[in-house]
């Protein structure tokens, strides 16, 4: 199956669908499928949905850094789908297209969440 997303102002997803492999042999088939089903004219990318941060899960080739959903914003600039920021405290990594906190989470099998005050992970009890 072949992921779909609508493209709004500003290049935020606003809807996502999924077209049989039948149908979008190529994205401009799926496109073009999509237009016709709704009978409109909009812009539509394809996305990945075996791809994060730039590598592709299943050891495929990567496809526009990040699959997409409703809120992500496409960057025409990079070909890339980037999620909306989690905080404002955190910097895009240009590499992977996601977000990053200002400080590294611990990696001690413990939870955390990401504090924005005090600019630290606090233990997530």
């Amino acid at each position: 199956m072949a992921h779909f997303v609508k493209l709004g102002i500003g290049n935020k997803v606003i809807q996502g669908v999924v077209v049989h492999n039948d149908v979008a042999t190529t994205e401009q088939a799926g496109i073009d499928f999509l237009n016709n089903l709704y009978k409109t004219n909009d812009v539509w990318k394809q996305t990945s949905y075996n791809t994060k941060g730039g590598v592709h899960l299943l050891g495929g080739t990567p496809f526009r850094k990040n699959f997409a959903s409703v809120g992500y914003r496409y960057d025409q600039t990079k070909d890339a789908f980037i999620p909306p920021r989690p905080f404002t405290s955190w910097t895009l990594n240009e590499e992977t297209c996601l977000w990053e906190a200002p400080v590294i989470k611990p990696d001690d099998g413990q939870n955390y969440i990401w504090n924005e005050e005090t600019q630290q992970w606090d233990l997530n009890e």
